[in-house]
């Protein structure tokens, strides 16, 4: 696999920094306001997107944390034991705007099984969707609300996101994987 960076830290710092800016704006303020990150890169994206608020607008935002493994409908073909991350949500949904935040948007199917889990923990009054890259290919009629950087993208390519708190760097990369497509497999 031969990869290629197409978003450094310094370019995830300004993402992270504009999309809190929109969200703010879109949201005419940030009352009754929370952002749930998607388990695993999408919940340190959403504490970020918080930090960016609370300097910006001197308002904590917050956070959650939200495990979709058993609401996925490809759960069968991604492992037999899957492994559950955890779902940590300690606001009340009813009444907010939700933003959802996660890494990569590419078929739309596990934003699809977010918001179904989502809604088991209460009724938001709006669900939005914020992510760092949309690669495009979707499957399903969804589309972000807030978007870093838009990818075009093939099958064939994978695109990675690193993040400081998981993987101990900043980065996004393209890379590419002979015959993913042909196999039916479907990465990030």
């Amino acid at each position: 696999m031969t990869g290629r960076r197409i978003m450094t830290a310094e370019d995830i710092r300004r993402a992270t920094i504009r999309i809190s800016h929109e969200i703010v704006e879109k949201h005419a303020g940030t009352d009754a306001l929370a952002l749930v990150g998607i388990q695993r890169r999408g919940v340190p994206l959403a504490r970020r997107l918080a930090a960016a608020i609370r300097d910006n607008e001197g308002a904590d935002i917050p956070v959650g944390a939200l495990d979709i493994t058993f609401y996925r409908d490809d759960l069968s073909l991604v492992a037999q034991q899957p492994i559950v991350k955890g779902t940590d949500i300690a606001f009340d949904l009813n009444g907010r705007t939700i933003v959802l935040v996660d890494d990569v948007l590419y078929t739309g199917r596990t934003i699809r099984a977010a918001m179904d889990a989502l809604i088991d923990y209460g009724r938001p009054q709006a669900i939005r969707l914020a992510v760092l890259v949309d690669r495009g290919h979707r499957e399903l009629p969804i589309r972000a609300d807030h978007v870093g950087k838009n990818v075009p993208t093939s099958r064939e390519e994978v695109v990675k996101v690193t993040l400081e708190e998981i993987d101990g760097e900043d980065a996004v990369e393209i890379e590419r994987r002979p015959g993913l497509a042909a196999l039916g497999g479907t990465a990030a």
